[in-house]
């Protein structure tokens, strides 16, 4: 036997009966685990066991269904746990999202680390610990028998799209198929045009059939130019619609572990961007990962931060002085860029000219959230995504509340306006149509068009009669 670096001293508290499982026939226990610890899943698949434990922010993060979709969406293969009464949390005293807990192979916990990790640190430490519990024969081998979400699923034609723009001019819809890593294009009454991409998750450059991308999202179009947010390439993308040929402009692929001051786009990291607009000779960055807006200018080729310090939380003010949570939908007027600010279920501006300012247009802190109409501080939403603004008016996907609502920014009223608020998939009439986390919105012809997402569709509300009807997308 040899001296142990690697061991725990008090024992891992027990999973509690009576949670909901998910990738697994049946609850798991410590001893389930003794003798066992996607980059890192995949390289110490023998040794290593991760358990996914979802102790939830937002009210509909706990419903057990919409859990499932995440765990599909997000394609996790481990066993994940549905904590939604926070016992597990409790029992492990985490107080951050993420925590990560060390339990080795004997059951006792090692230790624990809060908020984002480096994959390149974790492999050298598992490595360490791997050798160690192997000389001193506590490892354990014999696999997990697991029963994946995505094995009971079937092929559809799209999987989770996450965003959608409408051309009117062009008479064309860009779909991002996001699960699919892919764009798909049809005109605006569904029939296919072309698809961007070969489906396979990467970043790769080349024409249509060739170049890859990993869950793209957000878009914008320039002529013949549609710029795409590469989100998990932390990229951004330019397709060449002309030349049929896909490029990258922004990112290096690889996530940023810290602030970037910015500089030359393709020599910096980006991280998680989830959606862009062109306004003038600018492309206008919603930077999820950083918790701030961002500005690609077209002519210098210089991507740097445009608004917020980095810190996720809700204050105005100068825009290099502002804090954001997870902006993730972002449109302009050409005076103001208005997004959805997610974690603080808000939706805000920032000024392209004038003042320089950040304001709050409804909602007030990271822990403050529902399903109110009203004005200013009234209103409450829950986890917007997608934002579109037509004729003055803002229409915004309230994510977790199945909706679309309309928002003024003049007056900071909000009303809802497509959705009955539970999630399903119904369409006719819009005040009991049924969506299931919508998550982009896009106007053309007189329409809404709407990713939605949970549901794996396209829909499209009538702006005037407040119908809403699925999109059969012909020929994919």
């Amino acid at each position: 036997m040899s001296p142990r670096m690697y061991a725990g001293q008090v024992n891992a508290p027990e999973f509690p009966a009576g949670l909901e499982w998910l990738n697994i026939d049946k609850p798991l226990s410590m001893s389930d685990l003794r003798g066992k610890l996607r980059k890192l899943e995949e390289k110490y698949a023998d040794e290593l066991v991760v358990v996914g434990v979802h102790s939830a922010k937002f009210a509909a993060e706990k419903d057990h269904e919409n859990v499932r979709k995440a765990v599909l969406r997000y394609e996790i293969e481990h066993p994940v746990v549905n904590d939604k009464d926070f016992q597990v949390w409790q029992q492990y005293g985490a107080r951050a999202w993420p925590t990560l807990m060390f339990i080795d192979p004997e059951g006792k916990l090692l230790g624990k680390h809060e908020g984002e990790f480096a994959v390149t640190d974790l492999d050298g430490l598992f490595s360490k610990m791997i050798a160690e519990y192997d000389n001193n024969q506590l490892v354990n081998r014999t696999p997990l028998t697991l029963s994946l979400e995505k094995d009971k699923e079937w092929e559809r034609a799209l999987s989770f799209p996450g965003k959608v723009l409408a051309d009117e001019a062009s008479d064309r819809l860009f779909i991002a198929d996001s699960n699919h890593n892919r764009i798909v294009v049809t005109d605006l009454r569904g029939k296919l045009l072309e698809v961007v991409g070969s489906g396979e998750h990467g970043l790769r450059d080349g024409g249509y059939s060739e170049a890859q991308f990993y869950d793209p999202q957000g878009m914008a179009l320039s002529g013949d130019t549609l710029y795409v947010a590469d989100t998990k390439n932390h990229a951004l993308r330019e397709i060449d619609l002309a030349n049929q040929s896909v490029k990258t402009i922004a990112g290096t692929g690889e996530q940023a572990r810290m602030y970037h001051r910015g500089g030359n786009a393709r020599f910096v990291q980006l991280n998680s961007p989830w959606d862009v607009v062109v306004d003038g000779m600018n492309l206008y960055i919603a930077m999820a990962g950083f918790h701030q807006l961002w500005r690609y200018d077209l002519l210098t080729k210089e991507a740097n931060p445009y608004a917020g310090n980095g810190r996720e939380r809700i204050t105005d003010g100068v825009l290099s002085n502002a804090e954001l949570a997870q902006p993730s939908g972002i449109v302009s007027d050409g005076e103001k860029l208005y997004f959805t600010d997610s974690e603080t279920s808000a939706v805000r501006s920032a000024d392209i000219n004038g003042k320089g300012q950040v304001e709050t247009i409804v909602g007030l802190h990271l822990f403050e959230f529902g399903d109110v109409d009203g004005i200013g501080d009234e209103v409450r939403l829950q986890h917007p995504i997608g934002i579109e603004l037509h004729d003055g008016v803002l229409y915004v996907a309230d994510t977790y509340n199945n909706k679309i609502k309309r928002i003024y920014p003049a007056t900071r009223g909000a009303t809802s306006y497509l959705g009955i608020g539970t999630p399903g998939h119904e369409d006719g009439a819009g005040a009991f149509a049924q969506f299931h986390e919508p998550a982009g919105l896009s106007v053309a012809r007189g329409k809404l068009y709407i990713a939605d997402t949970n549901n794996h569709a396209i829909r499209v509300a009538d702006l005037e009669t407040r119908e809403v009807s699925t999109l059969e997308i012909e020929g994919l």
